[in-house]
């Protein structure tokens, strides 16, 4: 990987937008520009990060590619922002799931590059059924071969991010719940979360002194049986989706994934076109 292609992986971050829509200006984005798009003199924000993508759709699919690709594809084309959720990066034990799909049911979603290699995914797939019963590799199509055979005989889904940029299911993920964690799925959800969990199930909480509070809550939650308590963690998560649904449609493809974890206000939205239609000045 060059130094330019570091760029671009810090370029298409939350700390990076929030930069650039709030006047703060950006050496990263001149550099990107510089190599990466065909600018001209009336060439718009909006053009330049569209033109800065397609050079990561056609030489660098990153992981934001991949990911940006998950959530326009399987979020936003086959389900509804009301009745869906996505998260990122969630933490479960000593890995970090890079993306997790919520409607129905739940779908961790493992990525492997065609940077990436297959080194850690073992252990980072025996983590994540830890705290979910469906876990997903996606990968490239050169990767197939590999990743089919070493996934043939477990419950592990696979998807492909294909050549012409779509998602490819090749191995539907089967439910596997015999790994699943009381404290590592306690862990996932935050205190208002828990708290509603315990609420509907014992229509009370805890009373007990502040410094004791959090592990009276996780011992109530582990006398909940393992399935139900799974099936009330979806419920709390599937909560997490965007409030800003309408503004969120103007959104454009490239910045999809990004501004859906950014925790976007009315405000940010109209920062965001006002940066987008505003001619690049050199």
């Amino acid at each position: 990987m060059n130094g330019n292609n570091i760029a671009l992986n810090k370029l298409f971050t939350r700390n990076s937008l929030w930069k650039l829509i709030n006047s703060k200006g950006s050496e990263l984005y001149e550099l990107c520009i510089q190599q990466y798009s065909l600018k001209g003199s009336n060439t718009t924000n909006k053009e330049i990060i569209s033109s800065i993508y397609r050079y990561l759709m056609k030489e660098y699919r990153n992981e934001y590619f991949y990911k940006n690709t998950l959530l326009n594809k399987l979020l936003l084309a086959r389900h509804s922002l009301h009745t869906t959720t996505a998260l990122n990066e969630v933490p479960i034990s000593k890995s970090k799931a890079d993306f997790v799909l919520i409607n129905g049911k739940a779908i961790v979603y493992e990525i492997k590059t065609e940077l990436d290699s297959f080194e850690r995914l073992d252990s980072q797939i025996n983590d994540y059924y830890k705290a979910f019963k469906h876990v997903c590799v996606v990968t490239c199509e050169s990767n197939y071969e590999k990743i089919r055979g070493m996934l043939k005989d477990t419950p592990v889904g696979i998807c492909i991010l294909t050549k012409r940029n779509t998602i490819s299911m090749r191995k539907e993920p089967e439910d596997f719940e015999q790994k699943l964690n009381h404290t590592l799925i306690f862990k996932v959800l935050r205190k208002k979360e828990y708290e509603n969990i315990l609420m509907k199930h014992y229509g009370e909480l805890p009373d007990t002194t502040q410094m004791n509070y959090y592990k009276a809550c996780l011992e109530w939650f582990e006398n909940i049986e393992i399935n139900i308590a799974h099936s009330y963690m979806i419920g709390e998560l599937r909560k997490r989706n965007i409030k800003e649904v309408e503004e969120y449609r103007g959104v454009p493809y490239e910045l999809k994934f990004l501004v859906y974890f950014s925790s976007f206000k009315k405000k940010d939205y109209t920062k965001l076109n006002d940066f987008l239609y505003e001619h690049w000045r050199e």
